[in-house]
């Protein structure tokens, strides 16, 4: 059994089909069923169950798969080690973030990054908050910028940075004529909030049960960008985060953003990766840029409040 042969079982458990995981690995369909025949021969026991339409691994198969994968990670950790050691600023770095952050930071600090490590290259990985997690355990992103808390033993968080959140609301809602919001004002208000498995959503729930707001029903957005159409149509209001109101973001019309008076609603923002990651040095090094970000960026000044239109007479 060697390192391939360890692929080819990852591989399997990944895909749960030898077409996909020959493809994956770059092998014939027959080449990869070979080697994991071979695997089970040389340990003397069964890893795969096959049926007609899918493949299970037994629970010998499963446990097996996970330590592999467990012993791929490590191998590319020595690979790490020595490539740090030529050149502490170069190769590549598998970074993962969450959607409702990715398109509103990155703008702000991949010129810096390009401008601080020149010879390195950086792979872009956008997912959901558990997608990320999950990759970063298995070794497949070396680190992650993710809301805290994560409650993740395995992994070290770098805190980089607080984002507050406004209220967007449309310029004839009751709440887009005050120049600032205690939270307390949300009260008896409905929220459109973001579909399940978004971090943000969790985090404005949190705002809405501390206000006493609720959510509005029948509609769950998919994106950030949903939201911000769904305030300019009228639909209703919703909590953005700050970066996600500055340019190189579009201003949209009929969306009046309204800023927290005092402390605001927030999400704090790290960094994180496996405290067995040989690139702990370089990655705080590297965690250190998005702290730079200009504090312009992390606030938006209140506006002077707008009089309500005025209805036409009947």
């Amino acid at each position: 059994m060697n390192l391939r042969d360890l692929r080819y079982l990852v591989a399997l458990a990944e895909h749960r089909h030898f077409g996909r995981a020959a493809a994956a690995c770059f092998v014939s369909q027959p080449t990869l069923s070979t080697q994991i025949r071979k695997i089970e021969d040389e340990l003397e026991v069964a890893l795969v169950e096959r049926t007609p339409r899918k493949v299970l691994l037994t629970e010998c198969g499963r446990e097996i798969a996970l330590r592999a994968r467990e012993v791929l990670n490590e191998i590319e950790q020595i690979r790490a080690i020595a490539r740090r050691t030529r050149d502490p600023e170069s190769g590549t770095l598998r970074l993962g973030i969450f959607p409702t952050l990715g398109p509103y930071l990155l703008p702000h600090v991949v010129p810096q990054l390009r401008e601080r490590f020149p010879r390195l290259e950086l792979l872009l990985t956008e997912d959901k908050t558990e997608a990320v997690l999950k990759r970063l355990r298995e070794g497949q992103l070396d680190a992650g910028i993710l809301a805290l808390p994560l409650h993740e033993d395995s992994l070290h968080t770098e805190f980089l940075f607080e984002e507050p959140f406004v209220l967007a609301t449309p310029d004839g809602h009751p709440l887009a004529h005050k120049k600032e919001l205690r939270l307390a004002d949300l009260a008896d208000h409905n929220l459109m909030l973001l579909e399940d498995g978004h971090c943000l959503r969790d985090q404005a729930l949190e705002v809405c049960q501390l206000a006493g707001a609720g959510e509005k029903s029948g509609f769950r957005a998919t994106s950030l960008e949903t939201l911000r159409q769904m305030v300019a149509a009228n639909v209703g209001i919703t909590l953005l985060p700050v970066l996600a109101v500055h340019p190189p973001v579009a201003q949209t019309g009929n969306v009046h953003l309204v800023p927290f008076r005092g402390t605001p609603p927030s999400r704090r923002i790290a960094m994180a990766w496996r405290k067995s990651s040989a690139m702990t040095g370089f990655l705080k090094r590297f965690a250190a840029v998005f702290r730079e970000l200009p504090p312009a960026l992390l606030r938006v000044d209140a506006e002077t409040p707008r009089p309500r239109p005025r209805r036409a007479a009947a």
